[in-house]
């Protein structure tokens, strides 16, 4: 059994009328099943928007791992013998 990964789905035939699958999806990605297998996701673009994410900065990243240090180093002491 496949996995979707999305709860949107649409068959084949309701793909005639796109608009209608994307009006009801709410404008997150669709799963496109034919005879109840998954043949293919349609992504609208607002649920594609490249701006929505972008790398963390290296800078970004060391502050963040500066703030975790202290809940993370007992596991690190422990894993440093194994």
């Amino acid at each position: 059994m496949t996995r979707l990964l999305t709860p949107h789905i649409a068959t084949m035939t309701e793909l005639r009328e796109p608009a209608k699958v994307f009006e009801r999806s709410g404008g997150k990605p669709v799963a496109i099943l034919k005879n109840s297998q998954l043949v293919g996701y349609l992504v609208p673009a607002e649920a594609a928007q490249p701006d929505e994410h972008r790398p963390a900065t290296m800078e970004e990243v060391m502050a963040h791992l500066r703030e975790t240090r202290d809940k993370v180093q007992p596991v690190l002491d422990y894993l440093k013998d194994k």
